[in-house]
C-alpha cells in the first residue's frame, strides 16, 4: 500500500511539472503549433536571445487561454442585447468634439456582472483591410474541419506539417514578416520572397500577426484547394496549377467568396455586415477575380467576436484557435497598444487603407491620408481581476494619424468600462 502511495504521488509530480513545462507560454504555443516566431519569442524570455519581451498582458499561457461564453451566459447573446443607457451615455460622451465617422460596438461581458452594450453607428459600413483576414482564418478552419470533422489532433498536424512554398501569389507585398532559423538563431524581419517556405500555421499567423498581405492570399489560396480537393489534399504543384488554369473563372471566384463568406452567414452576420469580396495581393485578385467588393461594419465585427467567444466560429475548437492567433501578435499596435492595456490580455486585429494625394501645406503619411485614411479595430480586452470586453471601432479621420487616434479611445473606453 505504501508502495502505491509513493508511485501515485510521483506520478501527480511528474503530471504536474510535465502541465507546467506545457504551459509557459509561449514555449508551449511553438511545441504546440510549431511557429517557429514563437521559438525566438520564448528564448528572448528566458535571456537566451536579445529582443522585446511583450508586456505583462502577453505572457498568458498557451493552456490558459479560454473562451469566455460557452455557457447560459452565452446563449443569451444570440442575438446582441438591447443598448444600456448609462453605458451608452459614456461611449456617447466621447466623441462630440471627435471627427463624425467614428462607430463603434462595446460589449462587456465580465464575469459576475450584467452584460453591458453600447454602440455609435455601429451599421455603418467601411472597407475592412486588414480585418477581413479574420474572415479568411476562419475559412480555412472551416475546411479544415470539413476535412477531419472528427480529429482536431489531425487538423492541428496539417496545420504544423503543411508545408508551402511562396510563388506568384505574394506579389505585390511590403509587409514584414519574421524569418527565424532555431538552429542559428538568425532572425530577420522582411517581405516574404518567392521560394520561402513556411508551415500552414505559419502562414495563419503571418496574415494575422504581422498581417502580411502575402500570407493571407496563401491561406485563402490552400481554403480553395482544401475545398477542391478533399481527401487527396495537398495536391501536386502540377495538380494545383492545373486547377486554377482548367478551371473557369467565374467558378473560382465563387468557391472562394463561399469559403471566407460562409462562415460569417453561418453565425448571423449579414452580408450588409461583414463581407469580403477580393483577395489581398494584386496577383490573387488576377488570378481569382474577386465579387461584391469588401465591407464592414461594427455590429459585424463584434458578432464575430461574441461568436467566437461562444465557440461558434466553425466549432470550439476552431474559435479557440482563432482566439490564440489573435493573441500571438509580433506587437501591439494601434488600438492595442493603449497604455492602459498592457498588463491584461489583448486578442485583436487591426486594418488600415489609406490615400493620398498632393495637398499644399499638408505631407502625407502612413495612416494620415487625405482622400481616405480607414482604420479598423477589433479587441477582446482581459484584463487580470477579470474585467472583459469585446469592442469594435471604425473610422475615415483625414489628415490624422488614426493609429495613435484609436490607442487614445482606447484609454478612455477602458475607463468607461472600469467604472
Amino acid at each position: 500500500m505504501k508502495k502505491f502511495k509513493i508511485l501515485v504521488l510521483v506520478t501527480l509530480f511528474i503530471f504536474s511539472t510535465a502541465s507546467q513545462a506545457f504551459c509557459r507560454y509561449p514555449i508551449d504555443g511553438y511545441e504546440y503549433t510549431g511557429i517557429r516566431r514563437l521559438l525566438r519569442l520564448s528564448r528572448i524570455i528566458e535571456g537566451k536571445l536579445r529582443g522585446t519581451k511583450p508586456p505583462a498582458g502577453g505572457l498568458k499561457s498557451y493552456c490558459d487561454i479560454k473562451l469566455n461564453l460557452m455557457d447560459a451566459r452565452g446563449d443569451s447573446l444570440e442575438q446582441l442585447p438591447p443598448v444600456d443607457p448609462a453605458l451608452q451615455k459614456q461611449i456617447d460622451a466621447l466623441f462630440p468634439n471627435r471627427h463624425e465617422s467614428y462607430s463603434i460596438a462595446v460589449l462587456d461581458i465580465t464575469p459576475g456582472k450584467p452584460i453591458r452594450f453600447a454602440k455609435r453607428q455601429a451599421e455603418r459600413g467601411f472597407p475592412p483591410g486588414s480585418v477581413g483576414k479574420l474572415a479568411i482564418a476562419a475559412g480555412l478552419f472551416a475546411e479544415l474541419k470539413n476535412l477531419f470533422p472528427d480529429s482536431t489532433e489531425k487538423r492541428s498536424e496539417l496545420l504544423r506539417t503543411r508545408m508551402i512554398v511562396a510563388d506568384k501569389w505574394i506579389q505585390f507585398d511590403s509587409h514584414e514578416v519574421p524569418v527565424f532559423d532555431p538552429e542559428t538563431n538568425v532572425f530577420r524581419s522582411r517581405p516574404v520572397r518567392e521560394g520561402d517556405v513556411f508551415s500552414l500555421y505559419e502562414w495563419v499567423d503571418h496574415a494575422l500577426s504581422a498581417s502580411a498581405n502575402s500570407a493571407a492570399s496563401i491561406v485563402w489560396k490552400e481554403a480553395m484547394l482544401l475545398r477542391a480537393f478533399g481527401g487527396y489534399y495537398p495536391p501536386t504543384p502540377e495538380q494545383e496549377r492545373e486547377f486554377f488554369e482548367k478551371t473557369p473563372k467565374n467558378e473560382l471566384t465563387r468557391i472562394a467568396i463561399s469559403i471566407v463568406n460562409d462562415p460569417l452567414r453561418d453565425i448571423g452576420i449579414s452580408e450588409d455586415e461583414w463581407r469580403l469580396g477580393s483577395f489581398f495581393t494584386n496577383m490573387g485578385k488576377r488570378l481569382v477575380p474577386g465579387s461584391g467588393g469588401s465591407l464592414g461594419t461594427p455590429v459585424g465585427l463584434i458578432k464575430f467576436l461574441v461568436a467566437l467567444e461562444r465557440g461558434k466560429i466553425v466549432d470550439p475548437w476552431s474559435s479557440l484557435e482563432i482566439k490564440r492567433l489573435m493573441y500571438m501578435t509580433a506587437r501591439r499596435i494601434r488600438y492595442a497598444s493603449s497604455p492602459a492595456l498592457a498588463k491584461s490580455a489583448v486578442y485583436f486585429k487591426s486594418g488600415s487603407q489609406y490615400r493620398c494625394k498632393e495637398e499644399e501645406g499638408f505631407k502625407c503619411g502612413k495612416y494620415m491620408g487625405n482622400v481616405d485614411n480607414y482604420m479598423n479595430s477589433v479587441a477582446i480586452v482581459e484584463h487580470p481581476e477579470g474585467r472583459t470586453y469585446l469592442v469594435a471601432l471604425m473610422s475615415n479621420v483625414l489628415r490624422k494619424n488614426s493609429a495613435v487616434e484609436h490607442q487614445s479611445i482606447a484609454t478612455f473606453v477602458d475607463r468607461i468600462l472600469a467604472k
